[in-house]
């Protein structure tokens, strides 16, 4: 695996360190981070700041990961709403009801209730951010290659627009750290996929080292957003198998690993 990028632009809340987006800076009714592999309680191959209970890692240890997050971001850790993600295209509607409850095979949230964080968790797959200053809404998705060619970028776009009354020219988008074209080699099956979910499928798909194509994951939602009518878009192009130091990696740790996540709540205002 090549090194894509040689900084990797981290910033540090209460000595926690996770990424945000630049273009997000300056909204204050959005509180939300992407976090790393660094700042936890957990040791190897979880090491340390493991957010997932489902990967083998000791659940005091994962909980007191979640606290820690929580608390950087000053958001309240008992009203965490998270899903059981399964790699598909299903958008969950968060109001009061749900809020603190895990939502069954989901892979986005969506909702207009302040002070109700949400979670998704990652090890290459993409987190994509999306927010409505406008009407106050937030949306959280999940997308690996299933995921994009079922349409989750769009589903969720959507799920805003008849939820909130979301204009796709207001929202702002962030994708998130991913596996890079640079790692994800894939098999016939993903090529297939890709050929038949997109209309330029040539350019989603460049050529490997070897003789299986590799699948960019990053255009790829980036080019569903563009075409459910997004216009402001911010890829972090972090590519997490390059920077399994930083960001966990189901690749490049060939399975023993743990989860980073992307969290995000609405300020009430």
């Amino acid at each position: 695996m090549s090194e894509r990028a040689t900084t990797v632009p981290i910033t540090s809340l209460h000595d926690i360190p996770v990424f945000q987006f630049s273009s997000l800076a300056g909204h204050a009714g959005l509180v939300y981070a992407i976090s790393t592999r660094r700042g936890g309680v957990s040791p190897a191959p979880w090491d340390s700041l493991n957010l997932s209970h489902t990967r083998g890692d000791d659940t005091a240890r994962v909980n007191e990961n979640h606290r820690r997050l929580c608390a950087a971001l000053n958001v309240p850790a008992d009203a965490l709403t998270n899903a059981y993600q399964v790699h598909g295209a299903q958008v969950g509607l968060i109001g009061p009801a749900q809020r603190g409850q895990r939502q069954m095979d989901t892979d986005a949230l969506i909702t207009a209730t302040p002070d109700t964080p949400l979670l998704l968790r990652f090890a290459d797959c993409t987190p994509i951010l999306l927010y409505d200053p406008v009407h106050h809404a937030l949306g959280l998705a999940h997308a690996g290659w299933r995921g994009t060619v079922a349409g989750i970028s769009t589903a969720t776009v959507r799920a805003m627009q008849t939820a909130f009354g979301s204009r796709p020219a207001d929202l702002l988008a962030g994708i998130g750290p991913a596996i890079g074209p640079c790692c994800y080699e894939v098999g016939d099956e993903v090529v297939e996929a890709v050929q038949q979910a997109f209309s330029n499928p040539a350019a989603l798909l460049p050529p490997g080292r070897r003789t299986r194509r590799h699948f960019d994951l990053w255009a790829a939602n980036t080019q569903q957003l563009r075409e459910a009518g997004v216009r402001q878009i911010e890829s972090a192009e972090l590519c997490t198998a390059c920077h399994h130091d930083w960001f966990f990696s189901h690749r490049a740790a060939a399975g023993r690993c743990g989860h980073f996540g992307a969290i995000a709540m609405l300020a009430a205002r």
